[in-house]
């Protein structure tokens, strides 16, 4: 199969680099040049649950792409969905499958400018990753990595690339309700990434604070609440709050993806996560104000950074 990684930062490297260890005719795709001349020169270096490999892999520029694909892994920030999809259009041909494994919510509308329905799988994972150096990365996970066609009559094209994932060592399995795990994914993103970025410290130690109950609670009540009004998703608060506390027991010792951005001087999806939440909530006719505050504080960082906003 071919396939293309649309964002090669860590999580895209793991996966690129697990697919083409599967057998799979692989390039990744990414915009930072540095990144793509370590890789070109010196091949891929990750660490993938703590063993060292070094792989030759093929990297270059979205637009450099001229090969139709058979499937693309999109691994952008939310921010830099749209982005890329115009970059990559010329490679999407009429059974090209796409499959969104972005944090955040309301991907699903942006690609459908682009792709047709029937083509577009929806996912969420709770691998790990983070980039030491560009070409240098790192990869901790168990999966699993849940699929489910934007289309219900297209069940068997999930399949397909659940298999693959599978035999991947990549732990795909189909979904039965996609819309009930990006929610859920979405709660991870709302307060590990989020509360890791804010107070500058791993997921470990955020969740060993004497006060992570309260956050926790009053983060995902406020998720819970726009979920179920908007998209008739029912996410009971102390059954995922327990999920969140298993979910980062397991990860341990790890700055998430806002910590790294912000640590880079990048900017945040935080406008796709909690800022999504806060502003559904006014649109519904509902409150809430911790994610509204939290948002403000994750723009105010980005500005006292001198961070400036990724644009179409």
């Amino acid at each position: 199969m071919k396939i293309a990684i649309a964002g090669s930062g860590a999580l895209g490297c793991g996966f690129g680099y697990l697919l083409q260890k599967n057998g799979e005719d692989v390039t990744l795709l990414d915009n930072w040049q540095d990144h793509i001349e370590a890789i070109s020169t010196n091949g891929l270096h990750i660490t993938v649950n703590g063993k060292e490999d070094n792989q030759k892999m093929t990297i270059c520029k979205p637009d450099e792409l001229k090969e139709e694909m058979d499937a693309i892994f999109v691994f952008t920030k939310s921010m830099g969905l749209k982005p890329m999809m115009k970059k990559i259009a010329h490679v999407i041909g009429a059974n090209t499958k796409v499959i969104c494994l972005l944090n955040g919510l309301g991907h699903l509308k942006t690609l459908e400018a682009y792709v047709e329905k029937k083509n577009i799988i929806m996912g969420t994972t709770v691998w790990t990753a983070g980039i030491d150096a560009p070409g240098v990365t790192h990869f901790k996970g168990q999966g699993p990595v849940e699929l489910q066609n934007a289309d219900p009559n297209e069940k068997e094209a999930a399949l397909e690339i659940v298999k693959v994932l599978k035999s991947s060592g990549l732990y795909g399995v189909y979904s039965e309700d996609v819309n009930y795990t990006t929610w859920r994914k979405a709660c991870i993103n709302g307060t590990m990434n989020a509360l890791c970025a804010l107070l500058d410290s791993t997921i470990d130690k955020v969740f060993a604070s004497s006060t992570i109950d309260s956050m926790l609670t009053g983060i995902v009540s406020e998720f819970s609440a726009v979920a179920k009004l908007q998209d008739d998703i029912t996410l009971d608060v102390d059954e995922t709050v327990a999920y969140l506390k298993d979910v980062a027991s397991s990860v341990g010792a790890h700055y998430p993806s806002m910590h790294q951005d912000l640590a880079n001087n990048r900017p945040t999806e935080i406008d796709f996560l909690n800022g999504a939440v806060a502003e559904a909530s006014n649109r519904l006719g509902i409150q809430a104000p911790i994610c509204q505050k939290i948002t403000d504080l994750i723009h105010a960082k980005e500005d006292i950074l001198g961070i400036s906003a990724l644009t179409n």
